[in-house]
């Protein structure tokens, strides 16, 4: 059975358990627990050097990266119909995964630091210069999504696709639940349909029951 390392605090793991579950893999849930420093553990960095969750085993195969283990489950799922075959699909999908890695992650990653984690590792107050800098680009990067799905029910071709549990996380991982109302999103109502939708979904539900178990010491 594969193994996911995760903690219920990361993002990037968030949406790598979404998809396990969406997917109904098989798969062994192994908490990585980041304030004790778990993640720069020995054993840990062998898995990845990088130091973060989430890390996929599957054998000997090791993968980090979330939207690369999203790739890898979907693409071992038969019959799946959230990673499309045809080639021009694909591309779709996939230039949404980069979308989110390289602009909305990032974006909502600059509020996460300032609101929540120097909170919680008593790094100080939130630096206000940083705070309008990721609310700046949150707005903007959320009203592009807002704009594609103003006639759209999904992100990608009618129907759920990777495209949509990656992207979620972001707008509902620590911060969100952290820091309600700090994410400058109100105003795209197309957006909080969208994030309605998602949260009907068995998969959302169930990552929330999987995310709220506590670390075991």
């Amino acid at each position: 059975m594969m193994r996911l390392y995760y903690h219920p605090y990361s993002d990037n793991a968030r949406r790598a358990v979404m998809t396990a579950l969406s997917l109904n893999v098989p798969i062994e849930l192994a908490a990585v627990d980041l304030r004790q420093g778990e993640q720069h553990a020995p054993a840990f960095l062998k898995l990845n050097p990088n130091h973060r969750v989430p890390v996929l085993v599957d054998d000997e195969f090791i993968l980090w990266e979330s939207h690369a283990i999203m790739q890898y489950l979907a693409d071992k799922t038969p019959g799946q119909t959230v990673y499309p075959t045809d080639i021009r699909a694909r591309a779709d999908v996939n230039r949404w995964l980069f979308w989110c890695a390289q602009h909305l992650g990032p974006a909502v990653g600059i509020l996460n630091r300032e609101h929540v984690l120097k909170r919680l590792t008593g790094l100080g107050k939130a630096d206000s210069a940083e705070v309008k800098r990721g609310e700046d680009l949150v707005y903007e990067f959320a009203g592009v999504l807002d704009t594609h799905l103003a006639c759209r029910e999904w992100i990608c071709h009618g129907q759920l696709t990777l495209a949509d549990l990656a992207i979620v996380t972001p707008f509902t991982g620590l911060l969100a639940a952290a820091a309600p109302g700090k994410l400058p999103i109100s105003a795209f109502a197309h957006v909080q349909q969208w994030l309605a939708r998602v949260e009907t979904l068995d998969a959302w539900q169930k990552t929330i029951v999987v995310l709220a178990r506590p670390i075991e010491p």
